[in-house]
């Protein structure tokens, strides 16, 4: 989910820099809410983890 992130995120920055302002807001939107997404997923990940008490690997 963090790749897809970063490929928004670099669609948007090619999209502003060639000028496609509407296409750049976009691509930076979704890509700020899978980012978003990737963190509450990986929290929710650490605290189960956490609860479970398993040993770090």
């Amino acid at each position: 989910m963090l790749g897809w992130a970063l490929t928004f995120l670099v669609v948007a920055v090619i999209a502003a820099a060639l000028g496609f302002g509407g296409i750049a807001g976009a691509s930076a939107g979704i890509a700020q809410i899978l980012f978003v997404v990737f963190l509450v997923l990986f929290l929710v990940a650490m605290v189960a983890r956490a609860v479970r008490d398993r040993p770090p690997v």
